[in-house]
């Protein structure tokens, strides 16, 4: 992580060059804030980097809260908007979203040294999508790296009950999982490519204890055991213990997630769908076979979620604050 500190340093050089207000436009570009910001995304990137390494949990949850942004509303960071007496159910209170998300402290403070910065310039759509990647490159040994189109507008509209209308939950088949993501324009290699987030990161027992005895399942009997030790029978909202979604490597971005696919090593129901059929199957052992395959499909994946209904000025807007609409 000493790139870390060199970046840190950079922030420090370039953010007095930044320029004043602006507002992005509705078509994303790469290198969108070269004369805005230039010190954005290196902002971001030191930011994401020092929490990351504090807590690697961390990045698999900002890049989690990409997915979970984009598939509801489009990217427009409408994930943040903390409830308000206006709107008391707002997205990040949606059960696929509460208590598990997270990582919002890190677009905060990402968010807060832009402002200081480049106040007025960077949306908060923006600091995700960044976030994201750079969580994805630092999780990966710095094996995932891509360049991330800007110039997102934030959206105004937060609403719980779209989470569960659009976010795949882990009990889905293929076929549900597939008409999701093609709901989105996202297709069959770009389902399969991002479950392989699934790498890093941790996951409630409820969120799997459909696929624990006595319910029927595949899973490897191994696994079920290591689960059934950890996890209660009946998991509540006081009693829903965590467990890494990766056994092998639990805090590294890499295609082990794929080999786990293979061996019925896998948590979720959506897991085990990817074998349901001959194409993902197929694509699933190429994932796991090929070097560097899965990373470079990865950023491609990534990059294309990212551009998911985007808004325009017309019906967004540059937070100051991720967590509150402007007045």
């Amino acid at each position: 992580m000493g790139r870390v500190a060199i970046w840190i340093a950079c922030v420090l050089l370039l953010a007095v060059t930044c320029q004043g207000k602006g507002a992005p436009g509705h078509r994303v570009r790469v290198g969108y804030y070269n004369r805005k910001c230039p010190a954005a995304e290196t902002i971001v990137r030191a930011v994401v980097g020092k929490a990351v390494y504090r807590n690697p949990g961390l990045g698999a949850g900002i890049i989690r809260m990409a997915f979970h942004d984009c598939f509801v509303q489009g990217c427009d960071a409408s994930v943040l908007l903390d409830p308000t007496p206006a709107n008391q159910r707002p997205e990040k209170l949606g059960p696929p979203n509460f208590p598990s998300l997270r990582g919002f402290e890190v677009i905060d403070a990402a968010k807060a040294v832009l402002e200081r910065f480049c106040p007025g310039v960077v949306s908060c759509a923006d600091v995700i999508a960044f976030a994201a990647r750079d969580s994805a490159y630092f999780l990966s040994g710095y094996k995932i790296d891509y360049k991330m189109p800007a110039g997102r507008f934030d959206g105004r509209v937060s609403l719980e009950r779209e989470t569960l209308q659009f976010l795949p939950p882990p009990f889905f088949n293929l076929t549900q999982l597939v008409d999701s993501f093609k709901a989105k324009n996202m297709d069959e290699e770009d389902l399969v490519v991002l479950s392989g987030a699934h790498t890093i990161g941790v996951s409630h027992c409820s969120s799997f204890t459909d696929r624990l005895p006595p319910n029927p399942s595949d899973m490897n009997p191994g696994l079920t055991r290591l689960l059934q030790s950890k996890c209660p029978i009946s998991p509540n909202f006081t009693n829903d213990p965590t467990v890494v979604q990766d056994i092998v490597t639990p805090n590294r971005m890499d295609n082990k997630y794929y080999t786990n696919v293979l061996k019925r090593n896998v948590l979720f129901t959506s897991d085990a769908a990817l074998l349901t059929s001959g194409k993902t199957a197929t694509m699933v052992m190429e994932n796991a076979f090929v070097p560097g395959s899965w990373e470079k499909k990865f950023a491609k994946a990534m990059v294309k979620m990212a551009a998911i209904e985007l808004k325009t000025a017309a019906n967004g807007e540059i937070r100051r604050n991720c967590r509150v609409v402007n007045n």
